[in-house]
């Protein structure tokens, strides 16, 4: 089997796709390219520029003047990659909670996800890339090498997050938490553009039962 030149990774909000993502990328000496910064990014800049995340029209028009740029990281800090709109590097205010409470609702417009996917999608055609998602497989690269769609059940995932939270010391409710995913999960699999939805030949990898490490050794196998 030849080396897969595109690898798209989809799947629901906290289920290991980032962390696998980063593992595969670095093995393979790829770029990892997590296509959620984005939707960070606009809706980073909207909060700032105190839009109301409901105006879609506003949001979509914005999306469209400014520029994001993805790079691989310039700092040693934790970061997977670089992001940065029009210059400026915002990578770690789009990880915000103000941001990670209403980025799904930007997410779901349809003129918003027109203009990341075209952008999302030149990166991507220029190979070597691992790129996660919610859409890269059915929408941004129908046409990758290899499409996994990692998933585990919205219990999991809230405990995973919930007990990443409190190893870095932040207070941080299960029950909150779980509400958040369960959230998320309805917007990303009801919207009309673009729902979140595994490809028809991606390779369905299912976590509950598995840890990081487990599926990213099942992942690499598949990329050899």
């Amino acid at each position: 089997m030849t080396q897969p030149n595109i690898i798209a990774i989809d799947g629901p909000a906290a289920s290991g796709k980032s962390t696998l993502g980063t593992n595969l990328a670095r093995s393979l000496n790829y770029l990892f390219f997590d296509t959620g910064v984005m939707y960070r990014a606009v809706t980073w800049i909207v909060l700032l520029r105190k839009i109301d995340v409901y105006d879609e029209k506003a949001v979509t028009e914005l999306t469209g003047e400014i520029q994001i740029d993805v790079r691989s990281p310039s700092r040693d800090d934790g970061r997977a990659c670089d992001v940065l709109v029009d210059g400026k590097d915002i990578t770690w205010e789009t990880r915000r909670k103000d941001v990670e409470d209403v980025v799904s609702i930007v997410s779901t417009y349809a003129g918003v996800r027109k203009e990341l996917a075209a952008q999302q999608r030149r990166i991507g055609l220029r190979g070597k890339i691992v790129m996660v998602g919610r859409d890269i497989g059915t929408v941004v690269l129908p046409e990758a090498d290899l499409k996994i769609y990692l998933d585990a059940s919205a219990e999991v995932r809230a405990r995973r997050r919930y007990d990443e939270l409190v190893a870095r010391g932040v207070t941080a409710s299960y029950a909150d938490i779980l509400e958040n995913v369960l959230t998320r999960d309805q917007i990303d699999s009801t919207r009309a553009v673009a729902p979140l939805v595994a490809a028809k030949d991606a390779i369905i990898v299912d976590s509950d039962k598995m840890d990081i490490d487990e599926v990213f050794i099942f992942v690499e196998m598949l990329c050899k």
